[in-house]
């Protein structure tokens, strides 16, 4: 089970298989709309830029972003 802190955004280090919270919270934000995800709604990221996406469309629009 994931800690959490109501109302705060959790610091994630994103892995190819899941991710570490480094700090407690409820949410991370979206690194391309800018939309809160639940943790346990959070299904994209990227390991590489270590940024959250909302949907499977953000993280196409990350990729094609420099």
């Amino acid at each position: 089970m994931l800690m959490s802190s109501p109302a705060r955004a959790a610091r994630l280090h994103y892995m190819a298989n899941g991710f570490r919270v480094l700090a407690p919270g409820d949410h991370v934000v979206c690194a391309v709309s800018g939309d809160r995800i639940a943790l346990d709604m959070l299904r994209y990221w990227s390991v590489a830029r270590q940024e959250p996406y909302a949907s499977a469309a953000s993280a196409a629009e990350a990729l094609l972003r420099k």
